[in-house]
């Protein structure tokens, strides 16, 4: 019968990467899952972001602890999918002095915190990554553990993984409509279920409204830029990122030199601090370069790009590395939930379901670690 109820033991809502990292943890334990994205694929802040797995950016204790989690599952997911990532860590590249002098004061307060990371002296820091700028370079900050994958492929494919290997059933282009347990409508009929997991990411309207209206949510815009594929296999190394990000991150709030290194930044670049620029690169399997990017924040995401902004990000960029091709293919801008305290925001609306969304742009770097413990929490009560 077309109209027939189905039943699974779990719902997940949204295909995006927090999506699919709950409906895996959730199969992982024997449950039967549908997952349901109501578009044909995920296309939010999943796919439009730098495919980082970035544990150096997470505060020390509880948010380290839970993103070298989640690395640790993207390794087995990754693994048993038979999909690319590239394992080269991450360097923070110091160019001025008090950059220096955070990145140095962070390799001696990360050991004790539970950081693998030390300080490379300028040499050093060049044979780790061709793509720095050798001129006024200080040295750099490495840390070995961070991954980068494809959004784009990991996205596209992770479901299709989902479903032959634990019987995930995928309804694309089925949107939930409402929840009402143990019956949810949809877009493809009434499904029944005990458990529902809602991962929206910046939906904050189609689902329990008055929660989010509650929680202190707001979203945040970046834009982002990607270049071809680099000629002959030209490699990055490890992800970049630069003195900007240091305060961009709560890891480095441990170092009693990061406001010297804000107030210079906020005297001398002033836009910076205007736009929330920060600026990062990492290379995809397939050999391109992304670059970003900005944060611009309100409930209301202007549709339209600033080109300023671009130039901003590519004009610090040019001051820390160069590529071997360094034309723009490709520019598009990226939305996520934010809040102003929490990583992350997770609810319990009712018996049965939470409502999960990461709320600082660290969804890829959380997601599996969050999965995990969402499943712990309502399976194992």
């Amino acid at each position: 019968m077309a109209n027939a109820t189905r039943r699974a033991d779990l719902a997940v809502v949204g295909g995006g990467v927090v999506g699919l990292a709950h409906a895996y943890a959730a199969a992982k334990r024997g449950l039967k899952v549908a997952l349901f994205e109501r578009h044909g694929r995920a296309r939010g802040a999943s796919v439009r972001n730098f495919g980082l797995i970035w544990p150096i950016g997470q505060p020390p204790g509880a948010m380290h602890e839970l993103a070298l989690r989640s690395r640790e599952l993207w390794l087995e997911a990754l693994e048993a999918a038979r999909l690319p990532y590239l394992a080269t860590g991450s360097l923070h590249a110091a160019y001025r002095d008090d950059e220096e002098a955070v990145t140095r004061e962070f390799a001696e307060l990360g050991r004790d915190l539970g950081y693998d990371c030390r300080w490379l002296p300028p040499a050093e820091a060049l044979i780790k990554s061709p793509a720095l700028v050798t001129k006024h370079l200080r040295g750099a900050l490495w840390s070995p553990v961070e991954l980068t994958v494809d959004p784009r492929l990991v996205i596209a494919r992770l479901p299709g993984f989902l479903a032959e290997r634990y019987g995930v059933e995928l309804r694309y282009g089925c949107a939930v409509h409402s929840i009402a347990l143990p019956a949810i409508e949809t877009g493809g009929g009434r499904w029944e279920t005990e458990r529902v997991v809602v991962c929206g990411g910046d939906d904050f309207e189609t689902l329990y409204p008055g929660v989010f209206s509650e929680a202190g949510l707001t979203r945040c815009k970046l834009q982002m830029l990607r270049t071809p594929r680099q000629p002959n296999g030209w490699q990055l190394g490890p992800a970049l990122a630069g003195g900007l990000t240091l305060r961009y991150y709560p890891t480095f709030e441990a170092c009693a030199s990061l406001p010297a290194l804000r107030k210079r930044i906020a005297g001398e670049t002033p836009e910076f601090d205007k736009w929330g620029i920060h600026v990062m690169l990492s290379q995809t399997a397939q050999g391109e370069v992304t670059i970003g990017d900005s944060h611009e924040y309100g409930l209301e995401v202007d549709i339209f790009d600033k080109p300023e902004i671009d130039r901003l990000i590519l004009g610090y960029l040019r001051g820390m590395a160069r590529l071997p091709d360094e034309t723009i293919a490709e520019r598009w801008h990226g939305v996520y939930a934010k809040h102003a305290s929490q990583p992350f925001f997770a609810a319990a609306p009712e018996a049965g379901v939470r409502l999960i969304s990461v709320t600082g742009g660290i969804g890829m770097t959380l997601a599996f670690g969050l999965g995990e413990k969402t499943m712990a929490e309502m399976l194992d009560q």
